[in-house]
């Protein structure tokens, strides 16, 4: 086995089998950056910008260098266009970038998905964490936040002196709704020991309890000139405030862990002067809307209660003049009622007279059904009499009848009637034997007799 110099670094080299195939270089660099890009994938690498050069395509081309080694970059524009930062020579950045080869050259570079100034990297990973432990605190609840007072009579600032933000939130307060008083808490409002100011001064503004509201801002800047207000002392003080706070911090892009604790976050500092306080326009215009519509209003309702009154006044009737009135007409009901009970008696006595009348005619003639009900009454007596004479008939007939089958009939004509000893009538002499007892019964009475002989004839 061939060894390469070990004083070079090297490691052992594997031999070339006889008869391999021979690979062409386009193959090879191929196969080697697909093997480069799966293995390693996006990357974070750090580094400081050298030879930075943008193409008239929008292509930006740069070397990534430290005090060790340096790699060629390409950040295409349809990504390079997006960033918030110009690039420059020197500048110390962090890129997010996949290792590749660039085959047409065979050029090992980084294809840069994006670009963050270094160190912002750390600032965020913090600002991240402390936001999720926040919000899992429930920190940042819709339920916890509090309305903002509609007219408030003093607004706090809490920001620097000397900062442009503080001439913004006067200048609007003041043009919107010069009645509220302005009162300034002064904090710095970056680098050290800025976060810790700023919740004093959000602290000493409850403690004296002289204004409504709080407003907390400053201008916009980078990530780290914001970052006082994205420490967990701040975001502390203003969860524990007992005033209503709005956050104005930095541009419209910019969001900070002050925005997401406070009551309600504005875009800019001027945005968050403007939602504490009405506009004195807006408000004098509906002020001079609801006069107008209560002046209409009242007009309207005089106008109908003065109608009213009219109609009133024409419906007043003096009471003496009421109750000569109410006299008369009483007269004139009296009448009215004495006359028509006269003339309802008097038909009522004409209706009587006339039942008199028909009464007395009906009593003196004889009734129209008295013949019909006398001629009814005959027919039934004579079918009554006809029926009991059927019946007189048939009942003899049937007594006839029953006289000729009466044995007792036969017995008047001379015959008898022959029984056993055990009393049953004899109907064949083959019932009877030689010497046997049986008894004879005549028309009147009976007799005794023993058989002494039979004829079966």
């Amino acid at each position: 086995m061939t060894l390469l110099d070990a004083d070079r670094g090297g490691i052992p080299s594997r031999p070339v089998p006889a008869g391999a195939p021979v690979v062409p270089v386009s193959q090879l660099v191929s196969s080697a950056r697909l093997l480069l890009e799966r293995n390693m994938g996006l990357a974070w690498i750090s580094g400081e910008i050298s030879g930075f050069t943008r193409a008239a395509s929008g292509h930006c081309y740069f070397t990534l260098k430290d005090a060790s080694a340096q790699v060629r970059c390409v950040f295409f524009r349809t990504k390079a266009q997006g960033l918030a930062f110009a690039l420059a020579d020197g500048l110390a950045v962090e890129v997010r970038a996949t290792p590749t080869i660039y085959e047409a050259r065979g050029d090992f570079q980084l294809n840069v998905e994006t670009v963050r100034e270094a160190g912002l990297g750390a600032l965020y990973e913090r600002f991240v964490k402390l936001k999720a432990r926040l919000e899992t605190a429930g920190w940042f609840d819709a339920a916890r936040k509090r309305p903002l007072p509609p007219y408030p009579r003093a607004v706090g600032i809490v920001t620097s002196t000397r900062a442009a933000a503080l001439r913004d939130v006067l200048a609007t307060l003041s043009r919107r709704w010069p009645a509220a008083r302005a009162v300034i808490y002064a904090a710095a409002v970056q680098g050290d020991g800025a976060a810790a100011e700023l919740a004093a001064a959000i602290d000493a503004a409850n403690a004296r309890d002289e204004v409504d509201v709080l407003i907390v801002c400053r201008g916009g800047g980078s990530l780290e000139d914001l970052w006082a207000f994205n420490e967990e002392a701040l975001a502390r003080a203003i969860y524990r405030s007992n005033l209503p706070v709005v956050s104005g911090v930095g541009h419209e892009t910019d969001f900070t862990i002050c925005d997401f604790v406070a009551d309600l976050r504005a875009a800019t500092p001027t945005a968050a002067a403007a939602a504490v306080v009405p506009d004195r326009v807006a408000f004098a215009h509906k002020l001079r809307e609801l006069a107008r519509h209560a002046s209409r209003g009242t007009a309207h309702a005089l106008a109908v209660r003065a109608q009213r009154l009219d109609h009133a006044s024409r419906r007043l009737v003096h009471p003496a003049a009421r109750i000569a009135a109410q006299r008369e007409r009483a007269a004139a009901l009296a009448m009215r009622l004495s006359r028509s009970f006269r003339l309802r008696l008097a038909a009522e006595r004409d209706s009587v007279a006339s039942l008199q009348a028909c009464l007395a005619r009906e009593a003196r003639s004889p009734l129209p059904q008295a013949g019909q009900l006398a001629a009814a009454l005959g027919a039934w007596r004579r079918a009554g009499r006809d029926e009991l004479a059927r019946r007189a008939a048939r009942v003899d007939h049937a007594a006839r009848a029953m006289g000729h089958l009466n044995p007792r009939a036969v017995l008047d004509r001379g015959y008898a009637i022959v029984t056993t000893a055990a009393g049953d009538v004899v109907y064949d002499a083959a019932q009877l034997a030689r010497g046997d007892a049986v008894g004879l019964s005549f028309a009147r009475g009976g007799a005794a007799a023993q058989v002494t002989d039979t004829d079966a004839g």
